[in-house]
């Protein structure tokens, strides 16, 4: 009998924890589930709770954790939970004993988790938290100090679903060409011979056999692991991209970069630099063609086949074959959004690029180095121009004499302060919120 994938007997990366803020709940959505990470005060790992207070179902994720006793604290009507789940206070008990009493049916559904190289898992089957103790995590051993390995993580909401993630992902062919000028050159584009190593319910393996020596596996439902080796050398570099099903037509990608060379140049550059210079730009330029992609398909496949809709003469392609026939032979070629209530997951096409490319609710508000450093220099642009201000108006109230001796330089140092408010204004801050990705133009 052929084994059947099931979506919520796996775990799945969250967030990298250094970008979640530990004393505001956090709103999530995985699988269809709307979840809320927290922390308990004093506590040393996070907590993933239903996000619905069980009085009036309302949104925790809108809570706080209250300041005396470092509960969960519903912001309706001031439930609090603990770290399990249950209910310790509730404000307008006229009963001392009623929340002794109902503890059970008072208290909020609490997710398995656990926090491993440097990620929040979580484990969306409250009920099979046995299986969840057993259940390895879906790690790299390449997130290991003791190997040489450095490693930065990035993570980004995108606008297509988790399967058009995966199959992007596995697909290394469209590099030279969707990110040419970024991480690839579409003039030095040649064939990519990829060879099938294994394919089972559980672990698909493919390899490349060229100058870079490539292993490529896709560990169901959301690791996509490319282990990269340079020839003739010890030098290693990895991509691990954790593809998280969030709703219909809605994903996550949590992304850690590693590598066991050029290791001080890792500590040099800012995590933030990175993000808005290298990483951002590579999620926008897949964005627009694969949200249309995936409409496209979604109709097409009302009539026929993926295997009639595409076109895969290739051996670049076979990744690509491999998991969406394993897809269709576990998975029956869908997600399993009927599971949670979610029917007709149609996916609608959207054509407004600042929506599509907005950098700042899929990117910069999740993580913490983005927004500390949107914040930093938001505020050197309000004291360079109060700098400005302030020279220009002292320079006018001055004597001629002071003016001639001190004015110049003054006026001088504002000029450039303004200068580097205006880039600031015009160039910098603008690409943790929006930039336009015009492929016809690179």
């Amino acid at each position: 009998m052929q084994a059947e994938f099931n979506f919520f007997h796996h775990w799945y990366p969250l967030s990298p924890v250094e970008d979640l803020d530990s004393p505001r709940p956090v709103p999530v959505t995985l699988l269809g589930i709307r979840l809320v990470i927290w922390k308990p005060r004093d506590a040393d790992n996070y907590r993933v709770f239903l996000d619905q207070c069980p009085h009036r179902l309302a949104p925790l994720s809108e809570g706080r954790v209250d300041d005396k006793t470092g509960n969960l604290m519903c912001s309706y009507h001031g439930w609090q939970f603990d770290g399990r789940g249950i209910c310790t206070h509730i404000p307008q008990a006229d009963n001392p004993q009623l929340v002794a009493k109902n503890q059970q049916n008072f208290c909020v559904l609490s997710l398995p988790v656990r926090q491993e190289n440097d990620l929040l898992w979580v484990w969306p089957d409250a009920k099979s938290a046995e299986l969840a103790a057993t259940t390895p995590l879906p790690l790299s051993p390449h997130i290991d100090t003791n190997k040489g390995f450095v490693w930065s993580s990035y993570i980004r909401d995108l606008e297509y679903d988790w399967q058009t993630l995966v199959e992007n992902v596995a697909d290394p062919s469209h590099v030279p060409f969707s990110h040419h000028g970024v991480q690839g050159n579409r003039d030095k584009a040649t064939s990519i011979p990829l060879n099938v190593v294994q394919s089972t319910i559980n672990l698909i393996e493919v390899s490349i056999s060229k100058a870079l020596p490539t292993t490529i596996t896709f560990q169901p439902p959301c690791l996509l692991e490319y282990a990269i080796s340079i020839s003739d050398t010890d030098k290693k570099l990895g991509l691990i991209v954790y593809c998280v099903p969030v709703s219909p037509g809605k994903s996550r990608i949590v992304a850690q970069f590693t590598r066991n060379f050029a290791k001080n140049l890792h500590y040099l550059i800012p995590r933030w630099w990175e993000h808005i210079k290298i990483r951002n730009l590579v999620l926008d330029g897949d964005m627009m063609l694969l949200h249309q992609q995936e409409y496209l398909l979604q109709q097409r496949q009302e009539s026929e086949s993926w295997k009639t809709a595409y076109k895969l003469p290739t051996s670049a392609d076979r990744l690509v074959i491999e998991f969406r026939t394993w897809f269709d032979k576990y998975c029956h070629g869908q997600l399993p959004w009927s599971k949670v209530g979610i029917s007709n997951p149609e996916t609608k096409i959207n054509n407004n690029r600042a929506v599509m490319l907005d950098r700042y609710h899929q990117h910069t508000q999740h993580c913490s180095s983005c927004r500390k450093a949107l914040k930093n220099l938001q505020r050197l642009q309000i004291l360079l121009l109060t700098y400005v201000v302030t020279s220009v108006c002292g320079v006018a109230v001055l004597s001629d004499a002071l003016r001639m001796q001190l004015g110049l330089p003054v006026v001088i140092t504002a000029l450039l302060g303004l200068g580097v408010y205006s880039w600031l204004k015009f160039w910098l801050i603008p690409k943790f919120y929006f930039v336009d990705y015009i492929h016809a133009e690179k």
